[in-house]
C-alpha cells in the first residue's frame, strides 16, 4: 500500500526534489479532486480533469517561481541547495499572484483540451468572475504555501540541531583523545626516567623509540578514523617501547586477519587497554607474561580483544585501570551509543590474567 506521509528519498539534486514535490502534489491533488468531483460536480470526469489540471499547473508555476525567486535572492551565496531555500514572503506573494493567474489559465486550457469543452478562463471572463477565480485559487495557494514553509523551517531547525549534535560529539572525541595522549606520554616518560638511572643505553634506545612513536602517532591522529592495520601498527610501536624496559618479561602477539586490515576504527582505541594490561597485569607479575591483541568479526560486529596472562583483576586495586577504560567507554558511547560495549573480565583458562573485549558495529557511524 502507498504511504503518503512517508517522505520520498531525496538526493542532493534540486531537479529531483522538484519532481518529488510534483509527485506528492499529483497524489494528494488526485484524491482531493476525486472527492470534490464526486460530491459537487454533475460530470465527474470533467470535474476531476479540470480540478487536477488547474492544481498541477498552479503548483508548477508557483513552485517553479519560488525556485527562480530563491535563486535570484540568494544569487550571491555559494552554499549548495539555494534553489530549495525560501525567498521571503514579499517575493512569495508576487509568485503566488502571478503563478495562480498563469497556472489557473494554463490548467483551464488543459482541462478544455482533455474534456473538449470551452470553459471560460481567467482572461476571457468578466472582472467579477476573474476576481472570484483569483481569490478562490489564491487562498488555498497561500494556505498550502504556509504549510510547506512551516514544514521547511521545522526541517531546517532539525537539520541544524543534528549538525550541532554531530559537532559536539566530534569535539568531545577530540577532547578525549587530547586527554588520552598526554596520559600515555607521562607514563612513558616516568618509565624513561627510571631507566636513565639504572641503564642509560637502554634509556637512549627507548628515547629513540619514543620519538618515532610520537611522530607516527601525530601523523595518524590527524583524522577521526583510520584502518585497523594502522591501529595495530601503533600498538606495536608502543609495545616495542615497553619491551625495551621489560625485556623478555613482555611477550606480545598481534593477531589481525588480512580481511580486517582495512576496517575503519577510531584512533587510540586499543592503546589504553594495552597500557592497562602491562601496567596492572604484567608488570606486577614477577615473570611477566604474554600479551595478545586480536581482532575478529562476528556477524555485523567487530570484536577487539586484549588479553594478558598477568596478575589478574584482583591485583589492579580500586584505582587501577580506571582512566583508560573510562576514555574508551566514553568514546564508544559518543560514536555508537548502546551499540558498542567494553567488557573487562578474568580470563577463563588455566593461564589466568585479564581479558578486555570491545564489541562495536563493523560499519562506522
Amino acid at each position: 500500500m502507498l504511504n503518503f506521509t512517508r517522505p520520498l528519498p531525496i538526493d542532493g539534486s534540486p531537479a529531483v526534489r522538484f519532481v518529488q514535490r510534483g509527485v506528492r502534489v499529483l497524489i494528494v491533488g488526485s484524491l482531493i479532486c476525486a472527492v470534490v468531483a464526486l460530491v459537487f460536480a454533475t460530470h465527474v470526469w470533467s470535474g476531476f480533469a479540470y480540478g487536477l489540471s488547474i492544481t498541477m499547473m498552479c503548483w508548477f508555476f508557483i513552485d517553479g517561481g519560488r525556485t527562480l525567486a530563491a535563486l535570484w535572492v540568494h544569487r550571491h551565496e555559494r552554499a549548495s541547495g539555494t534553489a530549495g531555500r525560501w525567498p521571503g514572503w514579499r517575493w512569495m506573494f508576487v509568485v503566488l499572484m502571478v503563478g495562480t493567474i498563469i497556472g489557473y489559465s494554463a490548467g483551464n486550457l488543459l482541462g478544455n483540451w482533455i474534456t473538449g469543452r470551452n470553459s471560460p478562463g481567467f482572461f476571457n471572463s468578466t472582472p467579477r468572475q476573474a476576481l472570484a477565480l483569483l481569490v478562490g485559487a489564491l487562498l488555498p495557494g497561500i494556505a498550502v504555501t504556509h504549510y510547506f514553509y512551516s514544514r521547511g523551517r521545522l526541517a531546517t531547525t532539525e537539520a541544524l540541531a543534528q549538525k550541532a549534535q554531530r559537532e559536539a560529539a566530534e569535539n568531545q572525541l577530540k577532547l578525549l583523545e587530547s586527554q588520552l595522549e598526554p596520559h600515555m606520554l607521562f607514563n612513558t616518560l616516568a618509565n624513561l626516567r627510571v631507566l636513565i638511572g639504572i641503564d642509560p643505553p637502554r634509556a637512549q634506545l627507548m628515547l629513540d623509540r619514543l620519538i618515532a612513536f610520537l611522530r607516527a602517532t601525530l601523523n595518524g591522529s590527524r583524522g577521526s578514523w583510520h584502518s585497523l592495520s594502522a591501529e595495530f601498527e601503533r600498538v606495536n610501536d608502543y609495545l616495542e617501547l615497553m619491551r625495551i624496559r621489560m625485556g623478555d618479561r613482555l611477550q606480545p602477539s598481534l593477531e589481525l586477519p588480512a580481511d580486517l586490515a582495512d576496517q575503519r576504527v577510531p584512533p587510540l582505541l586499543l592503546q589504553p587497554l594495552v597500557e592497562n594490561a602491562i601496567k596492572h597485569g604484567l608488570e606486577p607479575h614477577v615473570s611477566g607474561g604474554r600479551l595478545i591483541v586480536s581482532a575478529s568479526r562476528e556477524g555485523e560486529q567487530l570484536v577487539l580483544c586484549v588479553r594478558d596472562t598477568g596478575a589478574g583483576l584482583s591485583a589492579a586495586g580500586s584505582d587501577g585501570t580506571r582512566f583508560g577504560l573510562m576514555q574508551v567507554r566514553e568514546r564508544l558511547a559518543t560514536l555508537y551509543g548502546d551499540d558498542a560495549t567494553l567488557e573487562l573480565k578474568p580470563a577463563d583458562d588455566a593461564q589466568g590474567g585479564t581479558l578486555a573485549v570491545i564489541r562495536m558495529p563493523a560499519s562506522p557511524p
